[in-house]
C-alpha cells in the first residue's frame, strides 16, 4: 500500500481507494475472528462513508474552491445572469402593470389619480 505523503497530494492525481485492494489487505492480514468482524463492520461503515462522500460530490467543489480564478469567473458569470434576469423580469412586470392601469383609465375613481400620475409625467418630460 502506497501513503500519500503532502509533497504529493494533489486532488488531480490522486485515485480513489479501491475497496477490492482494501479487502485483500486486510484478508491477508492474520488475525482472530473479532478483529475480522470488527474491521468488517468499519469496512461497511467506509463503505457508505464513501458514497455518501461521493454523492456529495465534496471533490468537485474543493476543485473549484481551490481554483480562485474560476471561482471569482464562476460567481461573476452567475451574478450577471441573476441581474438581468432581474431587470427583464422588472421591465415585464412594470409593462403589465402599467398596461393595467391605461385599461383602468377609464374608472372614475382610479382614473383621476392615474391622470395626476400622467400629468406629473408629462410635466416632467417638458422639462
Amino acid at each position: 500500500m502506497h501513503i500519500k505523503y503532502k509533497e504529493d497530494n494533489d486532488l488531480d492525481k490522486q485515485n480513489p481507494i479501491n475497496m477490492k485492494d482494501l479487502d485483500k489487505a486486510m484478508n491477508e492480514l492474520n488475525i482472530c475472528e473479532k478483529t475480522t468482524e470488527n474491521l468488517g463492520t468499519i469496512r461497511r461503515y467506509l463503505e457508505r462513508l464513501t458514497l455518501i462522500i461521493e454523492r456529495s460530490r465534496i471533490r468537485e467543489y474543493m476543485m473549484l474552491t481551490d481554483s480562485k480564478r474560476r471561482l471569482f469567473t464562476i460567481n461573476f458569470i452567475a451574478g450577471l445572469g441573476k441581474g438581468f434576469g432581474q431587470a427583464i423580469g422588472l421591465s415585464i412586470l412594470a409593462a403589465f402593470v402599467f398596461y393595467l392601469l391605461s385599461k383602468s383609465v377609464d374608472l372614475p375613481v382610479i382614473g383621476e389619480y392615474i391622470a395626476r400620475l400622467m400629468d406629473i409625467v408629462d410635466e416632467y418630460r417638458r422639462r
